[in-house]
């Protein structure tokens, strides 16, 4: 009996002492990756729910002078997003909503269009509905809504991630429940979820915030004014994660429609992945104005990875990959600095002189900067560009991507970029040109493949 006691022992010793080493191989990486001015935020890692490591690295302003705690609150973005989706499923589950019910239901005042659109498609973006700049307010988007003549596409059959999608659903959550959306989400989501310190539209600058600043640890103003945004610590993120996760906010089954995407988009809950109808993995990213949060988990070996940071690097996801490479004892690399963020800025700023930059960073600094998915920058720049009405810029940007060795997937989003530069020109020969060199290099493109229906009828 003994002995057997003495083998259990050294079994549970040698367990704790492996995972141990994992905890401060996570650590050494978190320590270099703050180093390397790529992470300054807050991070949890679990497993099997339990909180392996927790750590606040770097500082909660631009100032240098005020360390992270783990209860201060972060913006997180598009993740916030989970929360408007599934506010919906709770509703449907109540049975107040149908997901085919018709936007006119609720808003008969808008024009035809809105016959056309399904609840459902407001989930997964694909109501055709066009993009409005992030600063417009919530009464300047009702207004353009009641305003806006077509489509860009007939709902479901195409997929543009944008905003007005998210602001429809609050408007609906408040007409079905009569209560504000704020209220609505602190009733069925926070409280039932334990998330006790998340506020909905707390403010930016005031206390409790960590406050978002850039690469010049310049403060970066919150340059979003439509309302609903959630804001919450760390902690509250993991409670989040588990609840929604553990199906004590939303069945499974609403859980899998919520998460049901459009062939290469995203769902309100970011992106999942499914075996024989189970979820294996779940992962979101969001950013907003230097904030940027990422949600991961893996439920093979039941972890869990949240990151919140204050000073956007575009870094969450690479540093993921490798924790979870860590855990899962594979080989693991710690991430180099962004190529997108160190030239969006300069390109916007003159476009010349910002290329010259990013050629210079080319030649001579690919040990420091991440030359690994280059086209993917080059996309996102063009991309800065193109939400900014630089057109011509973009288009430049979008060309020298295309030019690049790339998965065929890639270089036809590319062209399709160029393609929706010229259509918001108005040029209708090149955008049409564009389409179709989209669909050629990638035929399951069904953006592309839409666009050029829609111009030819």
């Amino acid at each position: 009996m003994k002995k057997v006691f003495l083998i259990y022992l050294s079994y549970f010793i040698a367990i704790a002492s492996f995972a141990q080493k994992e905890v401060q191989q996570i650590d050494s990486v978190m320590q270099v990756a703050l180093r390397r001015g790529i992470f300054n935020g807050n991070i949890i890692v679990a497993q099997k729910g339990k909180i392996l490591y927790q750590q606040s690295l770097g500082s909660a302003d631009g100032s240098d002078n005020n360390p992270l705690t783990p209860d201060l609150r972060f913006d997180v973005g598009s993740v916030s997003k989970e929360f408007n989706g599934t506010a919906m499923m709770i509703l449907k589950e109540q049975g107040k909503l149908s997901l085919d019910n018709t936007l006119s239901t609720y808003f008969p005042e808008f024009p035809s269009w809105a016959k056309q659109i399904k609840l459902r498609h407001l989930i997964n973006y694909t109501s055709g509905l066009p993009i409005l700049t992030p600063s417009n307010t919530d009464t300047d988007i009702y207004s353009s809504l009641l305003a806006l003549k077509n489509l860009a596409f007939d709902p479901g059959s195409g997929y543009i991630y944008n905003h007005v999608n998210v602001y429809l659903q609050m408007r609906v959550i408040e007409k079905v429940s009569g209560q504000s959306y704020a209220a609505f989400i602190q009733q069925h989501i926070l409280t039932p979820a334990g998330m006790t310190e998340t506020r909905v539209d707390y403010p930016t600058n005031a206390a409790g915030m960590a406050i978002a600043f850039d690469n010049e640890r310049r403060t970066t103003p919150y340059g979003q004014n439509m309302t609903g945004w959630v804001r919450l610590p760390i902690g509250d993120f993991y409670k989040w994660t588990e609840a929604l996760h553990q199906y004590r906010i939303i069945s499974r089954e609403s859980f899998a429609e919520l998460a049901a995407n459009f062939p290469g988009g995203e769902s309100s809950l970011g992106t999942t992945g499914f075996e024989n109808g189970e979820l294996i993995w779940h992962q979101h990213q969001g950013s907003n104005s230097n904030y940027e949060a990422a949600l991961y988990s893996y439920f093979p070996d039941q972890v869990t990875i949240l990151m919140m940071t204050n000073n956007q690097q575009m870094k969450v996801l690479p540093l993921k990959s490798t924790i979870l490479n860590i855990l899962q004892h594979k080989p693991f690399t710690i991430p180099k600095r962004s190529l997108y963020l160190a030239i969006r800025d300069k390109i916007l700023a003159n476009a010349d002189t910002g290329i010259a930059y990013y050629l210079q960073l080319r030649a001579s600094q690919q040990d420091t900067y991440d030359f690994s998915f280059e086209i993917g920058d080059l996309i996102s720049t063009g991309k800065y560009l193109q939400r900014r009405s630089r057109y011509d810029d973009a288009i430049r940007l979008f060309n020298m991507a295309v030019q690049l060795d790339g998965k065929p997937v890639d270089l036809a989003y590319g062209y399709e970029l160029i393609g929706e530069c010229y259509r918001q020109k108005g040029d209708k020969k090149l955008a049409l040109e564009y389409y179709r060199k989209a669909v050629e290099k990638n035929p399951d493109n069904k953006n592309a493949a839409n666009m050029i229906e829609k111009m030819t009828e």
